[in-house]
Order: structure tokens, then sequence, then C-alpha cells
């Protein structure tokens, strides 16, 4: 696994014999895709995208095309959580390579302010 801040994207294992080899060379681009298309959610509440703001806890791409993701929200009771997960799945479905996709929404560790990006946090006016 290789990290992402605090965050984690994990390397595929080594593939299925029916499975596609060059993933192994372009996982790291598939990722950072993946990345690219999460920038592209933007919380709500919050004009700043859900990458950047740390809401983003797991990347998990495999072999078939599919990919993981772990991802929380800034607070439990989020009156849009069911419509943001669909968000991800859209904008990370819409990425080459990429046949389906899968949320998981995960409360543990619970999300702060010092998940964001050091970026966002001076765009916040929070450093």
């Amino acid at each position: 696994m290789t990290e992402l801040d605090d965050r984690e994207a994990a390397v595929p294992a080594a593939p299925l014999t029916d499975a596609p080899a060059q993933l192994a060379d372009g996982a790291d681009d598939l990722v950072e895709a993946v990345i690219a298309a999460l920038r592209t959610v933007h919380d709500p509440e919050i004009p700043v995208n859900i990458y950047d703001l740390g809401l983003i806890y797991r990347i998990t791409p495999d072999y078939r095309g599919a990919v993981e993701i772990d991802m929380t929200l800034t607070a439990p009771g989020c009156p849009v959580a069911g419509e943001m997960m669909n968000w991800v799945r859209t904008a990370v479905g819409d990425v080459a390579g990429v046949d389906s996709v899968k949320v998981n929404l995960v409360f543990d560790p619970p999300w702060d302010k010092s998940k964001m990006s050091e970026d966002v946090q001076l765009e916040l006016g929070l450093l």
C-alpha cells in the first residue's frame, strides 16, 4: 500500500490468471485518476472537494476494474450522506479503467479539521 497523507491507496495484489496484467504498471495512474475524479465532488456545506477536505480514507483498485473507497462525513448526521456516496460512485465510475465502484461509509477514525489538506485549511482561514 502507498500512503496518501494519512489515507491509503492500495496497489492491487498480483492479478488472477484471467485478469489483465497491465494494471500493475498503471495502478498509480489509476489511483491518481480516481483522486482527480474525487476532487470534482464537493461537500455541499463547505465549498471544498471531498478529497482535500479529508473525507476519503482509502482507495483500493483491483485487477478487474473494481475500486473500493472508504469515506467519511464531516458529521454523522449529514443530511446528504446517501447522495454524496452516489456522487462518489458516479465520479469514480466515469474514470477510464473503472468498471465498478463500492463506497463504504466509515466513521472510524472520526473526521476532524486536521484531516484537511494544508491548502484547504489556509483557504478556509483555519491556519
